[in-house]
């Protein structure tokens, strides 16, 4: 089920169907320099990954990470979302897109739209992004998002500070 769509790009609700798609995205390089080792090794774990986070975020606050699919072809390019931390008072937007698919607009494309579905539809008053310092792609999507630094955060204890970007205000 299409949740949202843009003009080159549809984002539907991730289901376990999806475990292949997942293993790859998580254990991309690029994914686990900038986001995080997420332990997913099989498309068991992947299966866990999409039932404990996507699925669980839908059921509980009504939106999440979503796949995103280039029209037409279905073909799956990434995820893009919205995620609700324990650890943050604001929802934050988060995507990642494979290797083939980076550097086409298709982050950006995925984000705003997501960031114009949480204001619009979802009535979130602020959403926020988080990365890494070193993360340069994520941090040029975020500033074409109109999010500016707001602070370094820690999202967990064992974890280092990232940037915080926010809406200008």
């Amino acid at each position: 089920m299409n949740v949202i769509e843009t003009e080159r790009l549809s984002l539907r609700l991730i289901s376990t169907d999806d475990s292949a798609f997942i293993l790859k995205l998580l254990n991309d390089p690029a994914f686990l320099q900038f986001i995080g080792d997420k332990g997913v090794r099989t498309l068991d774990d992947a299966r866990r990954y999409i039932l404990d986070g996507p699925i669980a975020s839908y059921e509980r606050w009504g939106f999440g990470l979503y796949m995103v699919e280039l029209k037409g072809s279905q073909s799956p390019a990434g995820i893009c979302g919205l995620i609700k931390r324990d650890s943050l008072p604001d929802v934050d937007i988060g995507f990642a897109i494979l290797p083939q698919y980076r550097s086409m607009g298709y982050a950006f494309e995925s984000a705003a739209a997501v960031m114009e579905h949480g204001k619009t539809i979802l009535s979130l008053e602020r959403i926020v992004g988080v990365t890494t310092s070193d993360n340069s792609g994520s941090i040029r999507v975020l500033e074409k998002l109109g999010l500016r630094l707001e602070r370094m955060v820690q999202l967990s204890p064992a974890e280092p500070e990232i940037r915080l970007y926010a809406p200008a205000t």
